[in-house]
């Protein structure tokens, strides 16, 4: 029975002296005070480049002759865009599609026979925008009778987003130092950054004051582009 209880006196101090040397739940370390904010950086830009849509569509009893039809006026319409300057480069095809409509007659509502429809579109990546309306004259005159869309792009956007960036970021340090003199606390250091980079959207707004508006004169107009970057950071606060 003696030699039982010391060893059961043995443990009990063992117990209690690795107790004493683990950390305690009430002296853990207290998280860092933080506050977030997000800022937003605006640049507005003239567009210098556009992507245009244009399509051919034949129709004809006959399959052979709606593919020649479709093929003499295609190449008509590129003749007419590459002899304003537009490289074979910034012409692709993005379709080419032959199928065929069955066709009833209105009285009986028999079937009266087939038609094969051809069409052949491309995108063109237009550089110089002053020549926008007479490539789209001049590719309607060719042949071309589908426009489906026109939009427009800055080519270089990286100088842009890079003064975006900077702007999103003095506007959240600046909206930071405002919330911490408010409440009375110090800003300290910069815990975390994220930023988002958007493409550029057509802006409807009035923000193109001083910009370029000689466009504005021809029917085709690129209007002003707005491109922005939105920027998350947390600060330590003191």
């Amino acid at each position: 029975m003696r030699t039982k209880f010391s060893l059961l006196s043995s443990i009990a101090i063992l117990a209690f002296v690795l107790s004493a040397c683990a950390p305690s739940a009430t002296g853990s370390q207290v998280a860092a005070r933080t506050i977030s904010v997000n800022g937003t950086g605006i640049i507005f830009l003239t567009p210098d480049i556009a992507y245009i849509n244009i399509g051919v569509h034949t129709e004809d009893p006959e399959v052979g002759t709606a593919v020649d039809m479709n093929n003499q006026k295609s190449t008509a319409v590129i003749s007419a865009i590459k002899a304003l300057g537009v490289e074979a480069k910034d012409i692709q095809t993005t379709n080419f599609s032959v199928y065929n409509s069955v066709q009833y007659d209105p009285m009986s509502g028999m079937e009266s026979g087939t038609i094969y429809m051809v069409d052949n579109t491309v995108i063109i990546t237009m550089r110089d925008l002053a020549k926008m309306s007479d490539l789209l004259d001049g590719s309607i005159r060719s042949g071309a009778n589908n426009i489906n869309s026109v939009s427009f792009d800055i080519a270089d956007k990286t100088e842009a987003i890079q003064q975006a960036r900077m702007l999103a970021l003095e506007n959240a340090q600046t909206l930071a130092k405002e919330l911490t003199d408010g409440a009375g606390v110090t800003l300290g250091a910069v815990q975390t950054i994220s930023y988002y980079d958007y493409s550029p959207s057509p802006y409807y707004g009035k923000g193109g004051a001083g910009l370029d508006s000689a466009a504005s004169s021809s029917p085709i107009n690129p209007g002003v582009m707005q491109l922005s970057v939105d920027v998350s950071i947390v600060f330590e606060i003191k």
